[in-house]
């Protein structure tokens, strides 16, 4: 089961469905995973493939946890964190099959934000991209759910 923290969290900014980004069932038992996002840096990238799995970037190392953001938050990351930066890569992963080390927590805006409390492992990764600039913007692929 997935943690999260909603102490300070407005009821405006919890998802509309329930708590923690949770997906609801779908028709017949189905249930989509809840994809969560990481952009890593190059040499970040190269680093997961060669290791198998990394504590983070910089900042993940120093707040001692990989941060991640949501499909409608990401390219405020991107903006926020990877102005101006060229070569980046866009990790999916499926926070529902991170389990217990995957909590929610208060960040930007008051929003809650997906955060890993241990390493994130190669395993973890459903698909990577490049994330390319283009006239100082971020391109993200359309198929971001």
């Amino acid at each position: 089961m997935v943690r999260c923290n909603l102490a300070g969290v407005k009821e405006s900014n919890r998802w509309p469905w329930g708590h923690c980004g949770l997906i609801p069932r779908l028709s017949r038992g189905i249930t989509r995973p809840m994809l969560i996002y990481k952009i890593f840096r190059a040499p970040e990238w190269a680093t997961l493939q060669a290791q198998g799995e990394t504590q983070g970037a910089p900042i993940d190392l120093a707040d001692g946890f990989v941060h991640f953001s949501t499909a409608q938050q990401a390219a405020e990351t991107a903006a926020k964190h990877f102005a101006g930066v060229d070569g980046l890569m866009l990790l999916a992963l499926d926070g529902d099959a991170m389990g217990e080390a995957l909590t929610w927590e208060v960040s930007r805006g008051d929003a809650l934000f997906p955060h890993l409390y241990r390493a994130l492992r190669l395993d973890d990764v459903l698909w990577a991209k490049p994330l390319p600039l283009v006239d100082g913007v971020h391109q993200f692929p359309d198929d971001m759910a």
